[in-house]
């Protein structure tokens, strides 16, 4: 009876790690890989001169828009990284008031986006982050180009981020709607899957769906957290959010805005750490807020050292209309949209209940960390 009883109570122990292991697999599958947009219209349709080019990262040449300002006198370049389902075009409302204000721009479909073709393992914060580094790198081998920054939205803010955490030359980020951490990003699209899990499971879960996730990349958690990689980048940063932000929440940025003065307190002069609430604001399309424009272009004149004062290229940006593309991207559209989506994952607690094809790669490792808070 000892023995029975032994092995029944390990059968209970083991049984709630298995439901929540094969929820993990489910959602990677099914939020792991976004849904294409290749890129609907050209620099040209909106005015701008551009030239076609490609970002070489990892092997692989991404496809992307150089679109020089000033004639292409030299002067500093930005990089803009888009977000998740989204692609170059995304993008091209920034470059038109960045442009305006004297800006050279770079923009490129990170791997699996746009015109990519579709990648075999899960997309993270970490492709963007080695893509977006890739694309600063090609910025600056412009002869167009003096100094550089990166400017990023939503997933592409964190890649901004990491980018700038491991390259010194980086002298500027701006980090729109940005993700804190990982942990929070899977608790927060459980939320937008309406997945009725109460806290005590849905922070384990979060914590171990998001190993599971990041397992097949061998991606470490800390590497690619924007709360760990603001603390290292020690360079300028604009934090911006959208106050009704409904996908992620500005209280994101409070978090990353802490993280980042932390992380400068001992440094002599810190280097700027500035916010800005955009009221009214959701997760896309902050740039068609006027004051939004004004903040971006005079913090970037301020730190890359022109080519315009911080004045002028914030009322030159102000006065440019930069209106979305139509049918613009669709936020962690796995989430809330797709039949079939994240809102089924509950069900594979069912016994016998069907599943998609999902590769089980084993037990994810447990001892790098503790659950999210």
């Amino acid at each position: 009876m000892g023995t029975l009883r032994r092995a029944g109570l390990a059968a209970l122990a083991v049984a709630p790690f298995g439901l929540a292991y094969r929820f993990a697999l489910v959602y990677r599958a099914r939020a792991g890989y976004p849904r294409r947009q290749p890129p609907r219209i050209t620099p040209a349709e909106l005015g701008l001169p551009y030239e076609s080019t490609v970002v070489r990262s990892g092997g692989l040449d991404l496809p992307a828009w150089f679109i020089p300002a000033r004639g292409g006198a030299p002067g500093p370049g930005v990089v803009l990284v888009h977000g998740w389902e989204s692609a170059r075009d995304r993008t091209l409302p920034m470059a038109v008031f960045l442009h305006a204000a004297g800006f050279h721009c770079l923009t490129f479909d990170v791997r699996g986006h746009g015109a990519n073709p579709a990648e075999e393992l899960p997309i993270s914060a970490g492709e963007f982050g080695s893509d977006a580094l890739a694309g600063f790198v090609a910025l600056l081998e412009r002869p167009e180009v003096t100094v550089g920054a990166i400017s990023g939205h939503s997933m592409g803010a964190i890649g901004a981020i990491l980018a700038g955490a491991a390259d010194a030359r980086v002298a500027a980020v701006v980090s729109t709607s940005a993700p804190a951490d990982p942990y929070r990003l899977t608790r927060q699209t459980f939320k937008l899957a309406r997945l009725p899990f109460p806290d005590p499971i849905a922070y384990p879960l979060a914590w171990l769906t998001t190993r599971v996730y990041l397992k097949p990349r061998g991606h470490v958690v800390q590497e690619i957290d924007a709360t760990v990689g603001i603390a290292r980048y020690g360079g300028p940063i604009l934090l911006a959010h959208g106050a009704d932000d409904r996908v992620v929440p500005a209280s994101h940025m409070a978090r990353l805005a802490k993280a980042a003065r932390a992380a400068r307190a001992d440094k002599q002069p810190p280097a700027d750490v500035r916010t800005l609430l955009v009221e009214g604001g959701q997760h896309s399309w902050l740039y068609e807020d006027q004051g939004y424009r004004r903040e971006v272009a005079s913090f970037l004149a301020t730190e890359l050292h022109g080519p315009l004062t911080a004045a002028e290229a914030g009322a030159i940006a102000a006065a440019t209309p930069s209106d979305r593309i139509p049918d613009g991207e669709v936020a962690f559209a796995a989430v809330t949209e797709n039949p079939g989506g994240l809102r089924t994952l509950a069900r594979v607690a069912r016994p016998g209940a069907t599943q998609p094809a999902i590769r089980d790669e084993g037990p994810v490792a447990t001892a790098t960390g503790e659950p999210g808070t």
